[in-house]
C-alpha cells in the first residue's frame, strides 16, 4: 500500500517545467494520491518552447497517468476566489473530495533594489504570495472541518526565516506565509487539520534561475559566477533540486508526520537564513 492511497491533493503553481509544484504533483501521485494540478492561465508562454501553462499542466497529467495515477489539470488564479471555488467544485465532482492542499503558487515580482520597487510590485507580491494562500486556506478549511480533518502544506522560503538584500516584497510576504501557517495550525489543530510550511533555499527551478540571471545582468557577471557566489553559503555547496523539496512536502502531507503541525521546515542544504 502506498502512503497516500485514497487521498486527493491539490497543488497550485504546478505548470513550470522545472518547478517545485510539478515535482510535488508527480511525487504525490507516485504515493497513490489523485492530484489536481493548477496554475494561472498564461498571459504569454512558460518557456522558449512556446508551451502555454495549459499545455504544461496537460503534460503533467499525462506523465502521472502514464505511471498509472490519476490527475486533473485546472487553470486557477489563486488571487480570485471564484477560480478557487470552481477548482474545489470540480475536484469534488471528479474525485469526490480532497484531503491535501499544497499552496505552492508564487511570484518574484518585486525582487530587486528596494528603492526601485513600486507599490504595484508589492501589491502583486501580496496578492499572489500571501493573500492567494490565505484565500485557498479559507476555502478548503470548512471542507476539511466537515470531513474531520485535512492537511495543508504552504511553500515558504528561507526568505520566510531571514532576509537577503534585493528581495524586499518577496521576503515580507514569505514571512507572512509562516504567520499564516502557524495561525491555522493553532486554530484548527483540534479539528484534525494540520498545517505546515516548507522553506526551500536555493532550488534549481525556473524561478530561481530567473533570479540568478537577473542578478548576473545587474552586476555584469556570468550567471555561473553568481551561482558560485550564492551557493558558497550553503553547507552542502550546491542548490537543491525540486524533487528534494517535493520529498519533504510529501512527508508533511502523509501519515508519517501525523504529529507535526505549525512548523516552518527549511529545505536548504544548511543555508544560513541571514538576518
Amino acid at each position: 500500500m502506498k502512503l497516500l492511497d485514497g487521498k486527493t491533493a491539490i497543488v497550485t503553481g504546478a505548470a513550470a517545467p522545472r518547478g517545485i509544484g510539478r515535482a510535488t504533483a508527480h511525487r504525490l501521485a507516485k504515493e497513490g494520491a489523485c492530484v489536481i494540478v493548477t496554475d494561472v492561465a498564461s498571459t504569454g508562454t512558460t518557456d522558449a518552447s512556446g508551451a502555454s501553462n495549459a499545455q504544461r499542466l496537460a503534460e503533467i497529467v499525462e506523465l502521472i497517468e502514464q505511471d498509472g495515477g490519476r490527475a486533473l489539470a485546472l487553470e486557477v488564479d489563486v488571487t480570485k476566489r471564484q477560480d478557487i471555488a470552481r477548482c474545489l467544485e470540480k475536484t469534488r465532482e471528479v474525485f469526490g473530495g480532497f484531503d491535501v492542499l499544497v499552496n505552492n503558487a508564487g511570484t518574484t515580482v518585486g525582487t530587486g533594489p528596494f528603492l526601485e520597487a513600486t507599490e504595484s510590485d508589492w501589491e502583486t507580491s501580496f496578492q499572489v504570495n500571501l493573500l492567494g494562500p490565505m484565500k485557498f486556506c479559507q476555502a478548503v478549511i470548512p471542507c476539511f472541518q466537515a470531513a474531520g480533518g485535512g492537511v495543508i502544506v504552504n511553500v515558504g522560503s528561507t526568505g520566510s526565516l531571514g532576509a537577503e538584500a534585493g528581495f524586499g516584497a518577496y521576503t515580507a510576504m514569505k514571512h507572512g506565509v509562516i504567520g499564516l501557517t502557524k495561525t491555522i495550525a493553532a486554530e484548527f489543530g483540534g479539528q484534525g487539520i494540520r498545517c505546515n510550511a516548507v522553506c526551500p533555499g536555493y532550488t534549481m527551478t525556473d524561478m530561481h534561475m530567473g533570479v540568478n540571471t537577473r542578478i548576473a545582468a545587474e552586476n555584469g557577471l556570468p550567471v555561473e559566477t553568481v551561482m558560485e557566489q550564492r551557493y558558497a553559503g550553503v553547507a552542502l555547496r550546491r542548490a537543491g533540486m525540486p524533487e528534494e523539496v517535493a520529498d519533504v512536502i510529501t512527508y508533511l502531507a502523509g501519515p508519517a508526520s501525523s504529529y507535526v503541525t505549525g512548523v516552518a521546515l527549511p529545505v536548504a542544504g544548511g543555508l544560513s537564513v541571514g538576518l
